[in-house]
């Protein structure tokens, strides 16, 4: 038996290694033993404890059935979460800031182009830019020369931390730590402050104990260069009792995040898989809005657009199909229910996609 299995080792260690390479047009899983093939599409988050793993999670527990199943996929922050999009098998979705498809290639995280094969299902919501820190920081030039932590250097939360902080010309150190261990190293007072864009709020952030002297750092929000990337957010006692005193409210920058997916070929098998998950996303959107999913889902309004960014053709259909496509009458009577009025443009039109697709939802399981 063990020279069988040394024989083994061996034959696998002769094997030659394939290297990284951009995806092929057509992989598709083998069907599960005993079962009918299923659609089954990987869904990537960022690191442990922040919403974006969440909100793949949340994905899978209401969108899986009989004939779908969401994996989610722990990643290592947005920008490589685009890498793996580009070269990783298994990960079709992934969960991303908005900044970072033109941010990623500017700073040659990513070869000239390949962006390209990156488009997006659907805007998620704002996700906020956190700066935890203790006691003796009170306003963030309080950090100038001091060392803090932005996750990983091929984050999202990396990049947008080195913009802010080269953008109000406050001289910091960044050290690479992922978030769970640069939190810990805050505690002990090892560093100055951590810096995590996610949605609010953040689990990781709920789970520090009010007595570890730990509160939120206002960003500015009247800094016109900051303004062109991100937009004004707060963050409030409601969201983290232990990070914010009752009754006040942090000032903090926002940008969006994306359900990104990789730009499969239209009629190759994934982008039939991934076109399925795009139907039950827009179909359970009601679903997700509800407890015990992320809060965050109550902001999602999946026919808003993103700038720079081109949408998954299999996406852009539904909401030509709900907005201005064959559910055109349904959607009239979505107006004359009383819910809308008559008369809105096309802009005001689209903004009420979310409000639509609960009502025909409702609709739906009155008919049943």
């Amino acid at each position: 038996m063990r020279t069988a299995f040394a024989a083994i080792l061996a034959l696998s260690l002769s094997l030659p290694v394939v290297p990284a390479a951009a995806r092929p047009p057509n992989a598709a899983p083998p069907p599960f033993p005993g079962q009918a093939p299923a659609f089954v599409v990987g869904v990537e988050g960022a690191g442990v404890g922040g919403t974006d793993l969440r909100i793949a999670t949340d994905l899978a527990n209401i969108l899986n059935g009989p004939d779908l199943r969401v994996v989610p996929i722990v990643g290592q922050g947005s920008v490589r979460n685009l890498d793996d999009l580009l070269h990783l098998r298994g990960v079709d979705v992934a969960v991303v800031q908005a900044d970072v498809l033109g941010g990623a290639e500017r700073e040659k995280f990513l070869q000239p182009g390949m962006t390209r094969s990156i488009q997006y299902i659907a805007k998620l919501f704002d996700e906020e830019v956190h700066v935890i820190a203790g006691p003796d920081v009170r306003m963030l030039d309080d950090l100038r020369g001091k060392t803090i932590n932005a996750d990983l250097p091929r984050s999202g939360s990396a990049m947008t931390a080195r913009l802010l902080f080269a953008t109000l010309g406050i001289p910091v150190t960044f050290t690479p730590d992922p978030q769970d261990v640069a939190i810990e190293k805050l505690k002990r007072g090892e560093i100055a402050a951590v810096v995590r864009v996610t949605g609010k709020p953040a689990d990781m952030f709920l789970k520090l104990p009010a007595d570890a002297g730990l509160h939120l750092v206002a960003l500015p929000q009247d800094d016109m260069r900051l303004l062109q990337t991100y937009a004004p957010g707060s963050i409030t006692h409601a969201d983290y009792p232990n990070l914010v005193p009752d009754e006040q409210t942090v000032g903090t920058l926002t940008t969006g995040g994306v359900l990104a997916v990789y730009a499969w070929p239209m009629g190759s098998e994934r982008y039939r898989y991934v076109a399925r998950l795009v139907t039950a996303l827009f179909e359970r959107l009601g679903d997700l809005q509800q407890p015990p999913s992320h809060p965050k889902w109550k902001e999602v309004n999946l026919a808003a657009e993103v700038p720079g960014w081109t949408r998954f053709p299999a996406a852009a259909e539904e909401v030509a199909r709900v907005v201005d496509g064959p559910a055109r009458q349904e959607f009239a009577r979505f107006f004359a229910s009383g819910r809308a009025t008559a008369g809105l443009n096309p802009m005001q039109r689209t903004a009420l996609l979310q409000q639509y697709l609960l009502w025909r939802r409702t609709e739906a399981a009155a008919i049943r």
